[in-house]
């Protein structure tokens, strides 16, 4: 029973929290107050689909390497955990006949969840290794980057470092509103970490550990283009593979682009993976 799953909040005693954090190093409290209008904790035994729907690749963007499928060899949960984890899978063909070598995976909540203003939050850890980018992050239901974009935890492989970002009409790709958050070695991006933004009509705070870390506000955005953060997002979870970000990062051209060579042999040995406990959601009356 050492991986048994614990969820706990502020309001637990703290002879739980000791209990629960010898399972998963904390920290692993929400941060968030307020009505509560999502939660996952992945405590059934398969995905939610009446709350997540997998996307199954039929656009290709960002120079990635993975094709998005339906299966639960890329997605599943264990021991209350969602795990997402591409996989190796030479020749692989899309329904648009284009030919990928890794598989991965991508669930989102468009269609079933969608919400403006409030905290999103969700407690993640990942795999390093150069070119692996699982994220955790929000879209607008309209045409990107019109209905904006907001990133709240983006992980390129490096152990030390990850980042959150907001992209909209004239701040969209290499946008001007982007923060890394370094951590010290013994709390990585390896370790338990709660990613999270507050969601108001004039900001966005992402906090990480409840710690403010970056802020991007409407009037920083006016200066680029228009403030789209008025609109429904919904949420997204996904693993993807090398591509550009993780290429001008890196560096790397081979064996993939973005992708190391170590990195490729931990997808083949089923070592990446993105682990995530909870993910919430909560608004303010």
């Amino acid at each position: 029973m050492l991986y048994k799953k614990c969820i706990y909040f502020a309001a637990l005693t703290a002879a739980i929290a000791a209990s629960c954090s010898s399972v998963k190093q904390a920290p692993v409290a929400s941060n968030s107050k307020g009505n509560v209008i999502f939660f996952d904790d992945f405590s059934e035994s398969k995905i939610d689909r009446t709350k997540w729907s997998p996307i199954i690749t039929g656009f290709h963007t960002n120079g990635e390497l993975q094709a998005y499928v339906d299966s639960s060899a890329t997605a599943y949960i264990e021991n209350g955990v969602l795990v997402l984890k591409p996989q190796y899978s030479p020749n692989f063909k899309t329904i648009d006949n284009q030919q990928f070598d890794f598989i991965s995976g991508r669930f989102v909540t468009k269609g079933k969840f969608d919400f403006t203003y409030g905290t999103a939050e969700a407690r993640v850890k990942v795999t390093a290794g150069d070119g692996l980018w699982p994220a955790w992050w929000m879209l607008g239901n309209g045409m990107w980057p019109n209905d904006g974009e907001i990133d709240i935890m983006e992980f390129i492989g490096e152990a030390d470092w990850v980042s959150a970002a907001v992209h909209g009409p004239g701040y969209s790709g290499e946008t001007p509103f982007v923060n890394r958050k370094y951590f010290d070695k013994d709390h990585d991006a390896t370790q338990w970490h709660v990613y999270g933004v507050d969601w108001t009509p004039e900001a966005l705070v992402f906090k990480y550990d409840g710690v403010p870390m970056f802020r991007v506000t409407r009037k920083m955005a006016g200066h680029y283009g228009k403030w789209v953060f008025d609109n429904k997002q919904h949420l997204i979870l996904n693993f993807a593979v090398g591509g550009i970000y993780p290429f001008k990062i890196n560096g790397i051209k081979k064996p993939y682009y973005g992708l190391s060579e170590t990195s490729l042999n931990k997808i083949k040995n089923g070592e990446a993976k993105m682990w995530v406990d909870w993910v919430k959601v909560t608004q303010n009356k």
